[in-house]
């Protein structure tokens, strides 16, 4: 009676090792089967993708701010800045990012870095805490950034480098 007591234990862990390995096997073959995806299904698109483009580059026109493909720019620091508000003043900051499109367009956005600083210097200070307390407010800053930053490259470079001016972050107190 003892024994078979015994026996009833040792079938129990037996049960719960199988369970075990079943499932250490189950993990196994998802991860493979992941890293397979991952690593190996990324060489037919990135040969469709080179067909496209070469057929939308054909057909689009020979803009500068259209060719390549879409590289982000980084400011390198945040502006900081006071605003006037109806009741009290308050303090900005906004991080800001520019889309460019291909690397001449890149290496030439981040050679007049100290110009695109100044110029959105110039266009975010002029706005109150009112508008851009709103996301109309937000949207018509960002426009109005990006056709002056426009302005200011197309008068040194001769074309218009930056695609679009985006405010990855925003803070306003």
């Amino acid at each position: 009676m003892a024994e078979e007591a015994n026996l009833e234990i040792e079938d129990t862990g037996k049960g719960k090792k199988k369970l075990i390995i079943i499932i250490a096997a189950v993990v196994l073959i998802v991860g493979a089967a992941a890293g397979y995806f991952l690593f190996m299904g990324d060489d037919a698109p990135e040969e469709s993708l080179a067909d496209e483009t070469t057929v939308t580059e054909a057909a689009a026109p020979s803009s500068s701010a259209q060719i390549g493909s879409a590289l982000y720019v980084a400011m390198p620091r945040p502006f900081v800045f006071n605003v006037p508000g109806a009741s009290r003043d308050r303090i900005v900051q906004i991080k800001v990012q520019l889309l460019v499109r291909g690397e001449v367009n890149e290496e030439t956005a981040k050679k007049h870095i100290p110009l695109i600083e100044s110029t959105l210097l110039g266009v975010l200070s002029t706005t109150t805490a009112d508008e851009l307390g709103t996301s109309e407010g937000k949207e018509s800053v960002r426009v109005a950034a990006l056709e002056k930053v426009q302005s200011a490259l197309s008068d040194v470079e001769g074309s218009k480098v930056i695609e679009r001016v985006l405010f990855t972050g925003f803070v306003m107190q």
